[in-house]
């Protein structure tokens, strides 16, 4: 089947011309894409189906989602404009998702490739991340970096049939060349997630041989209950290697039978019927002319920035404000842009234009409490009316959305910036926020210190877990693993001064 199919290229076209900007809000997606009404509508569409078979295919219930609680979608031109703002360099990257308590979003292109058989398309690029957002939100535990980008890619290649059903876990032709040819990295070292250094296809070949393994061991019926026993023994602090050698049995063997599975002229996949896949409503709006202005800055805004960065954008973003100054959402966008540059002030006043026009704005609360908790972390401020009314925001704010993450953790972390333990309100809210965002590892680096201060070493290793299994934790990945190894004999206390030691190491002059 796949040695006729050599050509997997990544190839980025020019996309059409751009429309105007418009906004598609859905159950579980806020889109912005500079496309027509039609052409968004469609899109939207695509994309609560695609959610709804997930669902479907796990028997997972659809909570209602807060509005700031939906994965925000931007869509821009094409790959190189996805590029410009992931902004690492790679010429590899499509498409990236970025999880975070304050929003988690993704910023995919209009289009991708140039339509041929292998190409890596737009919508498969989508599908691919918004996978890791599906599984981070919805599986507690830790997966290995194989099953996590294996998961991405099952679902990836999603095909919506004339019928309406959805097909899933069909084969990603555009990783053809690596499932066929690439320098696969061993299948024993791949289990056991000792990566180090890897050439590229090497990594390469986690995303095209972690979708054969886990398309294997959905299908095959001689491997049923397999994978989820090597799941629970990690979950149940085995070593990866140990567990994959228990729950597969000998890797040379299972090796050999993916060369075979990967032989047969038809591989099955998944088909969720139509009829399983209502959307529920679906609302696009054209963009206020004042948001349209200001969403080139709010592309790399929402990217993330440092302060330099920030003041870079201090000039544009002030000019489409002060053009729009009755705008709430446009001010509340110009409050984090000051924000991030450290312009108190002017991001005070901006919070202040967002909620004169919408008592509501979330945002507006947000960076009003934000903004009096910097004043006050700076003035060093004790008493405690001064740290109250910091708070009042955002309870403010959480009040308006009670399922916004963000509020709830700055309202545990006005506690840590006056130097205060936190109230046992702020202990649960903070909880709260990782039921609600659970995608986010920062946050869940967060809970788990409160944990380890609690003494509640079990719960703190549910949420350094996922962590310590990212495969793209980078440091606070390598850290969640060692404290994970401190918990080993459930010692919060020896865990939490492992944390303290690190902590005092980084901060620590280098020695000259």
């Amino acid at each position: 089947m796949f040695r006729k199919l050599l050509t997997a290229l990544l190839v980025a076209a020019a996309s059409p011309a751009a429309a105007a900007w418009h906004e598609a809000s859905t159950q579980h997606f806020v889109i912005y894409a500079d496309q027509s009404a039609a052409e968004l509508r469609a899109f939207a569409t695509k994309l609560e189906k695609f959610d709804r078979a997930l669902r479907w295919r796990y028997g997972l219930e659809d909570f209602p989602l807060g509005p700031n609680n939906r994965l925000t979608v931007f869509v821009v031109r094409d790959a190189a404009a996805v590029r410009r703002l992931e902004g690492s360099g790679r010429r590899t990257v499509a498409g990236f998702y970025v999880p975070r308590a304050s929003g988690s979003f993704a910023i995919v292109p209009r289009r991708s490739g140039d339509g041929g058989r292998f190409d890596l398309d737009e919508d498969q690029i989508f599908f691919h991340e918004y996978a890791h957002h599906f599984m981070l939100g919805n599986f507690a535990g830790a997966f290995p970096a194989w099953f996590v980008e294996g998961f991405a890619e099952f679902y990836a290649t999603a095909r919506f049939e004339p019928d309406g059903a959805v097909g899933l876990g069909d084969w990603p032709r555009y990783r053809a060349y690596s499932l066929v040819l690439g320098n696969r990295l061993p299948l024993e070292r791949m289990l056991s997630g000792a990566y180090g250094r890897l050439a590229g296809d090497q990594w390469e070949s986690i995303y095209s041989r972690g979708w054969t393994l886990l398309h294997y061991l959905t299908f095959e019926p001689t491997r049923q209950g397999q994978l989820k026993s090597y799941i629970d023994a990690i979950n149940g602090g085995e070593p990866a290697a140990q567990a994959a050698s228990q729950a597969f049995g000998d890797l040379r063997t299972l090796d050999r039978e993916l060369d075979a599975y990967l032989q047969r002229k038809r591989l099955k996949y998944i088909k969720v019927p139509a009829a399983q896949l209502s959307t529920g409503p679906i609302a696009v709006r054209p963009l206020s002319l004042g948001e349209a202005a200001f969403m080139p800055v709010r592309l790399r805004s929402v990217r993330g920035v440092d302060e330099q960065t920030a003041a870079a954008l201090v000039a544009d973003a002030r000019r489409v404000g002060a053009a729009h100054p009755k705008d709430a959402i446009v001010q509340g966008w110009l409050a984090e842009v000051e924000h991030d540059a450290r312009n108190w002030a002017e991001a005070d006043a901006a919070a202040d234009r967002a909620l004169a026009a919408d008592p509501k704005s979330v945002q507006g609360l947000i960076y009003k409490g934000r903004i009096a908790m910097a004043r006050a972390a700076r003035a060093e401020a004790k008493d405690a009316k001064t740290w109250t009314d910091v708070r009042r925001w955002f309870i403010r704010a959480s009040q308006a959305d009670t399922e916004d993450a963000e509020p709830k953790v700055l309202f545990h972390g006005s506690f840590l910036a006056q130097g205060a333990p936190p109230t046992r309100n702020a202990v649960e809210a903070l909880t709260y926020a990782m039921e609600l965002a659970p995608q986010d590892g920062g946050l869940r680096m967060q809970v788990a210190r409160q944990h380890l201060i609690d003494g509640k070493a079990a719960e703190a290793r549910r949420a350094l877990a996922p962590v310590a299994y990212s495969p793209h934790g980078g440091g606070m990945r390598d850290f969640a693993a060692l404290l994970l190894a401190r918990l080993g004999n459930g010692d919060a206390k020896a865990a939490l001064q492992a944390w303290d030691a690190a902590a005092l190491a980084a901060s620590a002059p280098a020695a000259e």
